[in-house]
């Protein structure tokens, strides 16, 4: 299921973070309705096993991310060592461009092509690490009106990260571990349902303004139906 107009998931954690990701990934259902990304910080120089590791951990098949590839729901794509990882029209970037908060891949690139591209229908996920990685790209998030879930950080085993995105943003929610697979899951499909009733709007719109002969619409190569020859 391709993802390009649909909602999108961006994990990311540092020091702790394996434990925390996994945890997300077994809790994450089959049938999310969004492609998951995750940014770990990882030496550039060790082989990472992210991808294997929550494969087995949950249902949802991972693996690292591939340049220009187009994003597709129910699907976790991981930053490969030395990589930024991005999103943009649908697709993701591999770039290996400047580091930023002394890590490449770093969590704030992710946050901040996934705010561009998907605006409110981003929901990010900041997990167990140090320093500050992820708060810019968080503030982002949560000015295009995306969803900011943080890991409480009385039981992160490295609460830095947690802190400080709560200390400069002002995230949709702070939660135990436990609880933040379903609400990435629930948030999904609030978005999806939104999606879809907007959709139903529009295409009412359109029929409305073509009982009043509206040139326009009469004329929208993407109206209602299909073209008659006849009149």
């Amino acid at each position: 299921m391709a993802a390009a107009n649909g909602s999108v998931v961006a994990l990311g954690g540092s020091a702790g973070g394996v434990e925390a990701l996994v945890r997300i990934a077994k809790g994450l259902p089959a049938d999310l309705g969004a492609p998951v990304l995750v940014v770990l910080h990882v030496s550039p120089t060790v082989e990472s096993h992210l991808p294997q590791i929550l494969t087995r951990a949950g249902p949802l098949p991972a693996r690292h991310a591939r340049d220009g590839e187009e994003l597709e729901a129910n699907r976790i794509y991981v930053a490969p060592p030395d990589h930024h990882l991005l999103v943009a029209d649908g697709r993701v970037r591999v770039v290996r461009g400047a580091t930023e908060n002394g890590h490449r891949p770093a969590i704030d690139p992710l946050l901040r092509t996934a705010a561009l591209a998907y605006r409110e229908r981003v929901v990010a996920v900041i997990v167990s690490g140090a320093l500050d990685d992820g708060s810019a790209g968080a503030q982002a998030v949560s000015s295009v009106g995306g969803s900011v879930l943080v890991q409480d950080p009385s039981e992160a085993s490295f609460p830095d990260m947690p802190r400080n995105v709560i200390r400069v943003d002002n995230p949709h929610a702070v939660l135990p571990l436990a609880e933040i697979p379903g609400t990435v899951a629930r948030l999904v499909k609030e978005l999806r349902e939104e999606r879809e009733d907007a959709n139903v709007e529009d295409e009412r719109r359109l029929e409305a303004a073509y009982a009043t002969m509206d040139p326009e619409a009469i004329e929208r190569p993407d109206g209602v139906g299909a073209r008659s020859p006849f009149s």
